[in-house]
């Protein structure tokens, strides 16, 4: 199985939990309780996240490498419920990272109207 079809299959798997019962499904009551509990998932993972990485900064153990790995998929993972919420595919996604392929960051960010 490749990253894309992974990909598309999150993108049908989280677009039918929009339909079902928030009492039998994690995503159906994320969708339920709005984006405010949405971003706060999110919000939580990134602080798992950065504290995994200090640890494996630490320690370079492979157990904290796995740590760190199943951390930055929650976070992958509930961004992914943000973006199906707001109706945006993770192809846009990927068509965004392939815009920005080969760009330097610093040219990516000065070309950014808020830069």
């Amino acid at each position: 199985m490749n990253d894309k079809s992974i990909l598309e299959q999150l993108d049908a798997v989280l677009e039918a939990r929009k339909s079902e019962s928030a009492d039998s499904s994690y995503v159906a009551s994320l969708y339920a309780k709005g984006t405010e509990k949405i971003l706060k998932k999110i919000s939580e993972e990134s602080l798992e996240v950065a504290m995994a990485a200090k640890d494996h900064d630490h320690s370079q153990s492979d157990k904290d490498k796995e740590h760190l790995i199943y951390e930055v998929t929650d976070l992958w993972f509930h961004s992914l419920v943000l973006l199906a919420s707001k109706n945006i595919s993770s192809e846009a996604i990927m068509t965004e990272l392939q815009r920005r392929f080969g760009l330097s960051g610093h040219d990516e960010k000065a070309s950014r109207k808020d830069a």
